[in-house]
């Protein structure tokens, strides 16, 4: 791998599905490793814009950064049809692992709207993860799809969700895994690692309530931050985003006793 640059690689999830990443080492010595999850209907790339904040961030606090295609969406192999909150935890935990064997360092992980469910539902459960940060997170994903799911065709297990993004066909089993996965009680479970909720004042698809509610149920330490003016995609003032989950990334190194 070249410093400074993002270097393609692959990984295998527990189902034997090859993920498909991109990874980007600090220059100098790396002081830790932040994973990155896309959204629901994503890629590892976001538009070049994860690539950028990436190298942004990976610049400024001398971390690397992985970023990566859940199965069935991107490069990585898989159906996106087969898609459940249930397997992108999984997948995210065979991120970390591909980062633990090969890095003696802290693992953060952050993730954007559905991204950002998976990585505090990840992270509950995984001791590994050193601190998360979410980026327009549902705090109740279950209501959400539900309210997004228009039809099933006859004799189908395939239902169509209708986002602003266009619609989808996916699995009835997507919305039965939902209910499986209690986000605020997650949260609650990821103290005494920092937690950052980002979120924009204007976001039309997931509600700013929703992470208040995430941040109410967060132990210490925790943090909020509601963009002015962003939308979902964080169209306007992503800037202010990428410098909240800077002085995240430092403060979680400072808590390590590393400086940058």
């Amino acid at each position: 791998m070249e410093k400074g640059k993002y270097t393609k690689i692959r990984f295998e999830n527990p189902e034997g599905l090859i993920l498909c990443g991109l990874f980007l080492e600090a220059e100098g010595k790396p002081q830790a490793v932040l994973v990155v999850c896309h959204g629901f209907t994503g890629s590892k790339e976001g538009g070049g814009r994860t690539l950028e904040m990436g190298s942004f961030l990976s610049a400024k606090a001398g971390i690397s950064v992985l970023v990566f295609d859940f199965a069935g969406n991107g490069e990585s192999q898989g159906q996106f049809e087969d898609l459940t909150l249930s397997g992108q935890v999984k997948d995210l935990n065979a991120a970390v692992t591909w980062c633990r064997e090969r890095f003696p360092l802290p693992v953060l992980t952050m993730g954007r709207s559905f991204g950002g469910t998976t990585v505090i539902c990840q992270a509950a459960e995984d001791p590994r993860v050193r601190s998360v940060c979410s980026w327009a997170a549902p705090a109740r994903p279950y209501e959400l799809f539900a309210g997004l799911a228009t039809d099933r065709a006859p004799d189908s297990e395939l239902i169509s969700l209708q986002s602003p993004e266009g619609s989808v066909r996916i699995r009835e089993s997507f919305l039965d895994d939902l209910k499986e996965h209690d986000v605020l009680r997650s949260a609650s479970r990821i103290s005494p690692r920092r937690l950052l909720i980002v979120h924009g004042s204007r976001d039309e698809s997931v509600p700013p309530r929703e992470a208040e509610k995430i941040y109410a149920a967060a132990g210490e330490p925790k943090d909020i931050r509601l963009i002015p003016e962003a939308d979902h995609r964080f169209q306007v003032n992503a800037g202010l985003a990428w410098e909240a989950s800077l002085e995240w990334v430092q403060c979680v190194l400072a808590d390590a006793g590393i400086k940058p």
